[in-house]
């Protein structure tokens, strides 16, 4: 089985468990660069204890490099869970990340979810530099 079976992809506009990768379609050459990753964001993905986002990974694969590199890895370790049971506790992490990237090649960005129910999650865009 190749890694690729076990991720699953979807228009983010109608599936909430698609990581949505917002950033802008040029960036400059060196300089910093300003790349958000939500899910949810048009139709809300759960946060509660049973049903939650676990992490987020994001990658860039530099055009024509055999290659990709992890740019990050955010994990989401507070549901509601408390000694008081699901849901009654005093912080929620949601799942949203911004990365701050400096990239001197145009490639593609990738981003991976884990939900908790669901399983694995995949997207990408394509970003220039100049």
């Amino acid at each position: 089985m190749n890694v690729e079976n076990i991720f699953q992809s979807a228009d983010w506009k109608t599936e909430k468990h698609v990581p949505v990768i917002d950033c802008p379609d040029q960036a400059q050459a060196g300089e910093l660069c300003e790349v958000k990753i939500s899910l949810g964001k048009e139709i809300a993905h759960p946060n509660t204890t049973e049903h939650h986002i676990r992490w987020i990974q994001l990658f860039f694969k530099p055009d024509g490099d055999k290659f990709s590199y992890q740019a990050g890895n955010f994990e989401f370790t507070a549901h509601g869970e408390s000694t008081e049971g699901p849901n009654t506790g005093p912080v929620h992490t949601h799942h949203s990340v911004t990365a701050a990237l400096r990239i001197t090649k145009s490639g593609t960005l990738l981003a991976a979810a884990y939900c908790n129910i669901h399983g694995l999650w995949e997207s990408s865009r394509a970003i220039t530099v100049k």
